[in-house]
């Protein structure tokens, strides 16, 4: 007699989100829904550029319920329980953009309390990839494109509305770190 047993991993659809304190320990871990406004919590962001000084960026889903269809970080993610800011950026680069294998440099980590309460850790990274060969993930990232710093800031300054809330600041810390 045989006795087959099948364990079925179930993926937890509702991964919790790590909360931190202001000197990002971790006190908490909680349900993205059940987040507050006094939740701090942790992101990953990858900042792209390639051997041309031109800066990656990518275009939010329009169906994302924070900052839908605006500019922002080639990729970013929340932090969720189990992982670490570095193990998190791997994950999103590889989800968003299909990008593996790579070994991006840690960046600054940056305080963001605007309408949303996070750290930011950035990690950096130089690639010459041309576009098409980038495999977007949709339900992140409606499109990519290649800007020249000094694009970037026009655009910036001219359309505001068109990119993500921390995106001024970041730009001006990081292209002081990669280009």
């Amino acid at each position: 007699m045989v006795i087959c047993i099948i364990i079925v991993s179930q993926v937890n659809m509702n991964p919790k989100i790590i909360i931190v304190d202001e000197n990002d320990n971790i006190i908490a871990h909680k349900e993205r829904e059940n987040l507050n406004a006094e939740d701090i919590y942790r992101v990953s962001a990858l900042w792209v550029a390639n051997s041309k000084g031109e800066i990656l960026l990518a275009r939010r889903a329009l169906t994302k319920s924070h900052s839908p269809g605006k500019w922002g970080p080639a990729a970013a993610g929340t932090v969720e329980e189990g992982e670490d800011y570095y193990s998190n950026i791997i994950k999103e680069a590889k989800e968003e953009l299909g990008l593996e294998n790579i070994k991006p440099k840690t960046g600054p980590k940056i305080r963001v309390a605007k309408n949303y309460n996070y750290f930011c850790q950035w990690y950096l990274l130089e690639i010459d990839k041309p576009l098409n060969e980038f495999k977007i993930q949709k339900s992140e990232v409606e499109e990519l494109k290649w800007i020249s710093k000094k694009e970037l800031l026009d655009e910036i300054k001219n359309n505001p509305d068109d990119f993500v809330e921390s995106m001024k600041e970041s730009v001006k810390l990081l292209t002081k770190k990669i280009i």
